[in-house]
Order: structure tokens, then sequence, then C-alpha cells
């Protein structure tokens, strides 16, 4: 009895930690209340979108409030032809050729009638601050690049030709925002949209060449 008693104490405790540690470190869980064998309940929480409290959307919650947010101008000016939304998942692990090893993350909506896209985004968690193409130019300098958030043209293996800056607003944290655009797209632009090969990407000072990157896919 006591080695029977002894096997089931051990297996509670291994599951327990195998819980604890699941939810520790899962990036997509806000607040997870655990329930020890003991009865002692284990709080874990996951840092918000930024440290505002108003901005503390869980992934899927963030997800739709860009893609309603991106949505709304169209469907307010009664545009005839038909909505197609899209988003892109924007991590440290999708920058090529070597991928950012960051906590960030970032999330894109957009919604395309015709030849018009319109993309919100939000972000947190950056490294450091965004690149100031200003101080830290391009070479030759692209006068079109007015933000460290892009749109690019390009395979999710290769980095692409810049085609709109975003605008970006950041949080008075300095490590997270948003970031709005509006953009009338070339046949080649919307052929890549429609081709999966049109990418958003972040660029912050210890991450030059970008920290943050997704590509545009169907929502």
């Amino acid at each position: 009895m006591l080695r029977e008693r002894k096997h089931w104490r051990n297996s509670l405790i291994a599951l327990a930690t195998c819980l604890f540690v699941t939810v520790l470190y899962s990036p997509m869980l806000g607040r997870v209340m655990a329930q020890s064998p003991l009865g002692t309940p284990v709080t874990v929480s996951v840092t918000p979108w930024s440290s505002a409290p108003s901005d503390t959307f869980a992934l899927g919650e963030q997800i739709d409030a860009n893609l309603a947010a991106a949505t709304a101008p169209l469907l307010a000016q009664g545009f005839d032809e038909p909505i197609v939304t899209y988003v892109a998942m924007l991590s440290g692990q999708n920058v090529v050729p070597k991928a950012a090893k960051t906590e960030a993350r970032g999330v894109v909506g957009a919604a395309l009638s015709g030849n018009r896209l319109v993309v919100r985004g939000s972000f947190r968690e950056l490294s450091s601050t965004p690149r100031d193409y200003a101080t830290d130019p391009l070479d030759p300098p692209n006068p079109n690049i007015t933000s460290a958030f892009h749109v690019h043209r390009g395979s999710s293996s290769e980095n692409g030709p810049f085609q709109y800056a975003l605008d970006v607003t950041m949080n008075p944290n300095g490590r997270g925002g948003s970031a709005m655009g509006d953009y009338t797209l070339t046949p080649e632009q919307l052929q890549a949209l429609q081709n999966g090969t049109l990418y958003v990407d972040f660029h912050t000072t210890r991450y030059r060449a970008g920290e943050l990157r997704g590509i545009l896919m169907p929502a």
C-alpha cells in the first residue's frame, strides 16, 4: 500500500511539473491558472502586447482587431470589389538569411479590394528602438523608406526589394506599438500578394537587417 501511494504521489508531481513547464513556455497564452496536487494555485502570466493596460489583447483578438481596422476604411467607402483579407505573423525566426534571437512578436492584418491594400499592424517586446533611416540609411539611401516597418516583395527564403513603408506609432515603453498603411498595388505587387511573395518586416537598431518578418497569407 505504501509503495502504491508513493507511486501515485510521484506521478502527480510529475504531471504538475509538466503542466507548469508547458504553460510557462507557451508564447500564445495570456494567463493560465494551474492547480497543483496539493491544491495550491499557480498563476503564470505572459507579457501583453504592450505595457498599456488597454493593450492586453490575446493573439487571436489582436488578429481580429487588425483585420477589422484594415477592413473598416474599405467598407466605409462602399467599394464594389469584394474584400479579401490577409494576415502576417511576425517572428524573428522568419528573418533571413539568419533568424533574429528575439522575444519580439507582431501581427499584421491587411484588406484588399481591387488593387487597394489597407494594412494595420501591431508589435511588442522589441529588443531595441526602431532603426532610424535618417541617421542610419541604406547605401544608397532610399527616400521612400520613412519608417522601420516595411512591405517587401520576395519569397520566405529571400530578401526582396522594398515596396512600401508603414506609418509607425510607438508605445511609451518604446518596445511596442502599432502601424498602418494604405497602398495602391501595381499589377506585379498584386500578383506577388496572391502568390504569397509579399512580406512585412520590422528593423531595429540591434537587428538592422530585420527583427521581425512574416509573409502576408490569406486569412
